[in-house]
């Protein structure tokens, strides 16, 4: 029968074990639920806005804001608690993903702002086209 210790620096190193070990899991289901690098360089599509929309569909990020909110958390209450002899490959791994996450997130908006705005855009132009033939007839 083994002994269990209720040594507060034993119960603590381990406490910080698992905290961090919970950080790495939340990192890691963040980089998972990231798009895939091909799904937003290939995109099938029929014509331009179709391509717009399967890019604006591959940029969608899914969980990773909140797997990397839910990192955040533990590596801030880790940091706080100096729980963490070296926690600079969390913090620069939660920096580096924050980055990228907001980069996907603004071309997912850019690419919504131009697949929303190319329809009127056609449509402008289609009228223009209709309005010069008229003007070619007289």
């Amino acid at each position: 029968m083994s002994q269990t210790t209720f040594d507060e620096d034993d119960l603590f190193g381990e406490a910080a074990a698992e905290m961090r070990s919970e950080v790495e899991g939340h990192l890691a289901d963040a980089r998972a639920a990231l798009p895939a690098a091909d799904a937003v360089w290939d995109v099938e599509a029929d014509n331009t806005l179709g391509a717009l929309n399967s890019l604006k569909s591959a940029l969608d990020t899914g969980d990773a804001a909140d797997h990397l909110r839910a990192a955040k958390k533990q590596y801030v209450m880790g940091e706080r608690a100096d729980a963490f002899e070296d926690a600079d490959d969390l913090e620069a791994e939660i920096d580096d993903l924050e980055a990228l996450l907001e980069d996907i997130e603004d071309a997912h908006a850019d690419v919504s702002d131009l697949a929303g705005t190319l329809p009127a855009l056609r449509s402008a132009l289609q009228e223009a086209e209709s309005e010069k033939e008229e003007d070619d007839e007289e």
